[in-house]
């Protein structure tokens, strides 16, 4: 499951590393000033940080990524709700009054 904080991933700065997910981020962080010349070599998925690829294969990554879909599902309830939220909005402006009367 990889939902769960206990489930264990592996590294992709050294093979042998297995790091807790919950542990991941600070691990790729740390391991990535460890591992500089592998860092050049891989690139960070746009739909999820903890995507490690090589970039050779990062366009074909992107257009597979699970997480593309929560990302664009996201795009589309904030923009509904966006859209939701002007129409339903009530304009509370009122023009300040006038003693100026342009017939006379």
């Amino acid at each position: 499951d990889v939902l769960d904080p206990e489930t264990l991933i592996q590294c992709p700065y050294n093979k042998h590393h297995r790091i807790r997910a919950c542990r991941f981020p600070y691990h790729i962080v740390k391991c990535r000033k460890s591992y500089p010349e592998v860092a050049k070599e891989l690139a960070t998925c746009p739909f999820n940080a903890r995507h490690l690829v090589p970039r050779a294969e990062l366009s074909d990554h992107v257009t597979k990524c699970m997480d593309k879909g929560f990302i664009e599902q996201d795009i589309a309830n904030q923009s509904s709700g966006f859209q939701r939220e002007q129409m339903n909005a009530v304009s509370t402006w009122q023009a300040p009054p006038c003693d100026e009367d342009w017939e006379t």
